[in-house]
């Protein structure tokens, strides 16, 4: 690969519904992050579950937004595998918090599936799979 199809495959990730995409994982990196620093700062022993599950949210959302920016295919695989990863979590913690809501005695960003956060974070991890795979190389193109 030269380095100007190298410049255009990495600009490819952050170009479109790419750049929307950047923008609301980096709005959910500070919306998770600040919200579960405050808590953990000040009230980790009310729900330390819930507070740790948002500042891994936060964590996992940051690691895909750098990945977006960062471009190129190894960025575009690794940021997958992160949103595939996020969308576990979402239904996994979705899920639990409508199952067995005593397990969460406060709000995690994706408890009932992101509903504080109206819904984006069980949309977010959705729209960026389709745009990852859908960017993707197919085989055998030259």
């Amino acid at each position: 690969m030269t380095s100007g199809e190298a410049e255009v495959s990495r600009r490819r990730l952050i170009s479109g519904p790419g750049t929307l995409l950047v923008w609301l994982y980096g709005v959910m990196v500070v919306g998770a992050v600040s919200r579960s620093a405050y808590q953990i700062a000040t009230e980790f022993d009310r729900a330390p579950l819930a507070y740790s599950l948002s500042a891994v949210a936060g964590v996992v959302y940051g690691f895909i937004t750098y990945s977006l920016v960062r471009g190129g295919e190894t960025a575009r695989r690794i940021a997958l595998a992160c949103c595939v990863a996020e969308l576990v979590g979402v239904l996994t913690v979705g899920t639990w918090t409508l199952v067995e809501p005593s397990a969460f005695p406060d709000a995690t960003v994706w408890s009932d599936f992101g509903m504080g956060y109206l819904f984006i974070p069980v949309l977010l991890p959705l729209s960026a799979i389709y745009w990852l795979r859908k960017g993707a190389p197919r085989e055998g193109a030259a």
